[in-house]
């Protein structure tokens, strides 16, 4: 069975999903389409990198992703860094031949992200965006569905991503408040997820009409090399720095195809945890999925009978999209790891077959010029069309 040797690029929250999904794979997709070799993991640091490096199987640590990417035996670059490196580490990695995958965002702005699928395109390298959710499996059984045309076509998208891991306004300030690493805030972060599943199940976006709004206008500066996420409080009486990304953004939508909805993003409400929700009406029919209960997708179809109208519970199981590969019975549970392994699946198997998985460079493009024209909406408060 062909192996591929994986070089990873930042060993810290999304370095642990990713790490868990090279190993797990083979587990669950077998015969696997290639088996991942975690060779190389690199960190900012000798220390870093070796507690990486132990803890997450590697064979090798280092602090120089400049000379891993170079290595001859390297097959895969894997991109877990904050969102100002994406762009430098992906153009160098095209230029070496290596195969890619980034986390989200794709850049921080579609400027960014239109250099590094001009690299890749080029280098004509397998290249992917690790929009993870749209792999839960729900949600790829809305879109067979849709594609089905069991709701017909398609007239609204309402979707939500609501956090609350930063409405302490005393919560440390993480590289994503911060716009010169970040590039936004709720909108890059967590908005463009939905986003993703909106282009995923809708089609593409037309123009945008969005409000913008930063709440906490500076946070206690972190100590020590280990970004907190602005998760667990911090030091109330430490100097604070600015804040100058978008901590809420809620826009109004308008597809290609004719429809119209809604996105709402925010990491400042209070009991929300990861509330990742959809809501597409159709003529024939209804769907609505929620992340936090991620094995049921509820659905309503236009011609039941009278006396069985309304929403009907869908447990994901085997019969259901990568459910063979999954667990033998429905509801038996799908977490945040599953989707990172179907998601490592379908990389593993475009670069195999030579093809380019979805969503690939192009599509984080698009998205990173959706969330450019909420940006510039959320200023002007006009509709903004998408660019192009």
């Amino acid at each position: 069975m062909k192996k591929l040797n994986v070089a990873m690029i930042g060993g810290g929250f999304m370095g642990k999903a990713h790490a868990m999904a090279y190993a797990a794979m083979p587990m669950f997709f077998w015969p696997a389409p290639a088996v991942p070799v975690r060779k190389v993991v690199v960190e900012v640091s000798a220390e870093g990198a070796a507690q990486a490096r132990d803890r997450y199987g590697f064979e090798e640590a280092s602090t120089d992703w400049r000379a891993v990417v170079a290595r001859r035996d390297i097959d895969v670059v894997d991109i877990c860094t904050p969102n100002d490196s994406h762009a430098e580490i992906a153009i160098a990695a095209a230029a070496a031949g290596k195969h890619i995958i980034s986390e989200k965002p794709l850049a921080r702005t579609g400027a960014e992200a239109k250099t590094m699928l001009e690299a890749v395109t080029a280098a004509k390298v397998v290249h992917m965006v690790a929009f993870n959710y749209r792999r839960t499996p729900a949600v790829a059984l809305a879109r067979k569905y849709i594609d089905e045309g069991r709701i017909g076509t398609i007239l609204n998208f309402r979707g939500t991503y609501l956090q609350d891991w930063s409405a302490d306004p005393n919560s440390p300030l993480s590289w994503r408040f911060q716009k010169a690493v970040a590039g936004s805030g709720a909108v890059g972060d967590i908005g463009t997820h939905v986003i993703d599943l909106a282009r995923y199940l809708v089609g593409e976006v037309a123009s945008v009409n969005a409000l913008t709004r930063t709440w906490v206008a500076s946070r206690p500066k972190q100590s020590g090399g280990v970004d907190k996420l602005g998760v667990g409080g911090g030091d109330k009486n430490a100097e604070r720095g600015a804040v100058d990304v978008d901590d809420e953004m809620m826009t109004m939508i308008k597809f290609e195809g004719g429809a119209i909805g809604s996105i709402e993003a925010t990491r400042n409400a209070f009991g929300r945890n990861n509330f990742i929700t959809l809501e597409i009406h159709g003529t024939k029919g209804s769907i609505f999925f929620n992340y936090e209960r991620r094995d049921e997708l509820q659905v309503m179809f236009a011609d039941d009978p009278g006396d069985a109208r309304g929403f009907r519970t869908v447990y994901s199981g085997p019969a259901h999209p990568y459910g063979p590969a999954l667990w033998p019975i429905p509801a038996l549970g799908i977490g945040y790891g599953e989707t990172k392994i179907i998601e490592c699946h379908d990389f593993f198997q475009a670069i195999v077959d030579g093809t380019q998985p979805s969503p690939n460079f192009e599509d984080g493009y698009k998205i990173a010029l959706i969330a450019d024209a909420i940006l510039k909406s959320g200023e002007t408060g006009l509709w903004t069309d998408i660019g192009r």
